[in-house]
């Protein structure tokens, strides 16, 4: 089983190189839209990088390839997971930031400055898992979710994993946890979900975007930990809903605090995130209260600085940014839904809107 597994990260290795590779050549590999063209910050006003979350890759890819439609703007977005992203405009070499996870403490004392968390849409974790020959979808448990994360649980046929889904009959087969090993919104929220309803996991891992993982596999972004629980018979990772769906890979219900086995999509997702938000929109949508919402979801969030005027950048650049991002929030939010995301609502627009509205260029406001 061992030489499988290592058969397996060279096999997702290879992929990952390959889509890298498409990404740096124009193409989209499995993923969605988006230019790639190489540019610099300071090429042109119209030229803008982001970097960060794989989790809203695809959304993105889709919203800016629609923008450069109609507008002269050209964006290029590094798809390095939220950690990367957030590295990136710490050190003020990207334009904006993808996460799926708000500025901790430590990173906010290390950038020194504010920074706007802008909601972007809403998205899931969800449980994928490779097991040949098993056609009815899973159901999963928190405590059985805790348990295969803490590494107790090892093979596919462990009775705990049967009392949860009666009628199937489970193979004696090796049960692979795959996890990502970079930086990453993704994890961010599954830990924060672990967090809350495991007091094992809260003690002994806990949530950041990066943590010392009890067991299994890692692999790189979204794509990686995909290509990994594809390659793998016996795997099971967490992925965002848009890469399971476009990937064609099983997902498992997942019982949430009402006692309710939900199916991650668009309904349980937006009933997850259909609450008030905070002012600066940082708010965390796990193990919703909701009776039906699905218990893994979050929002996604573009982050800037609140002053634009830092590195020569030009009021011009600032603007072009401002206005993308106010175009997301409002028509690109269309394209939300047809790639499994949950659209903002009314009230996260509003949030997100008065957020934007504080940019600031020289310390006046940039959108009127």
């Amino acid at each position: 089983m061992k030489t499988k597994l290592k058969s397996a990260l060279l096999v997702a290795g290879i992929l990952l190189s390959v889509n890298l590779l498409l990404s740096g050549c124009g193409g989209s590999g499995n993923k969605t839209g988006g230019d790639s063209t190489a540019v610099s910050s300071g090429d042109s006003e119209s030229a803008l990088m982001g970097a960060g979350s794989t989790f809203v890759y695809p959304l993105f890819g889709k919203m800016f390839a629609e923008y450069g439609k109609t507008h002269p703007v050209k964006v290029n977005y590094q798809s390095i997971g939220s950690g990367g992203g957030i590295q990136q405009l710490t050190s003020k070499t990207v334009d904006f930031g993808g996460s799926d996870a708000p500025l901790n403490d430590e990173q906010t004392k290390t950038i020194g400055v504010p920074v706007l968390h802008i909601p972007m849409a809403s998205g899931a974790d969800v449980v994928s898992y490779n097991l040949p020959g098993i056609t009815q979808q899973l159901k999963m448990t928190p405590d059985l979710i805790a348990a295969i994360f803490l590494g107790k649980i090892t093979n596919w046929n462990d009775p705990k994993i049967a009392a949860v889904n009666p009628g199937i009959k489970f193979p004696n087969l090796q049960l692979s946890v795959i996890h990502r090993s970079d930086g990453s919104g993704t994890t961010f929220i599954w830990t924060d979900y672990l967090t809350k309803i495991s007091p094992e996991w809260a003690a002994k891992v806990g949530k950041a975007t990066a943590v010392n993982w009890p067991a299994g596999l890692g692999g790189k972004g979204n794509e990686g930990v995909s290509g990994l629980v594809k390659q793998t018979p016996g795997a099971v990772g967490y992925i965002e809903l848009s890469y399971a769906t476009q990937n064609k890979m099983a997902v498992a219900q997942v019982k949430n605090k009402s006692g309710k086995f939900i199916n991650p999509d668009l309904a349980s997702i937006t009933a997850a995130s259909n609450i008030d938000l905070p002012e600066d929109a940082k708010v965390s949508l796990t193990d919703t209260s909701n009776p039906d919402g699905y218990p893994i979801s979050s929002f996604t969030w573009a982050l800037l600085y609140k002053e634009q005027n830092y590195k020569d950048r030009s009021a011009a650049k600032a603007k072009v940014l401002l206005d993308l991002l106010w175009w997301n929030i409002h028509d690109g939010q269309k394209f939300c839904e047809p790639l499994n995301y949950a659209t903002l609502s009314k009230s996260a627009v509003t949030v997100a809107e008065n957020l934007l509205k504080s940019a600031t260029y020289n310390g006046k406001p940039i959108l009127k």
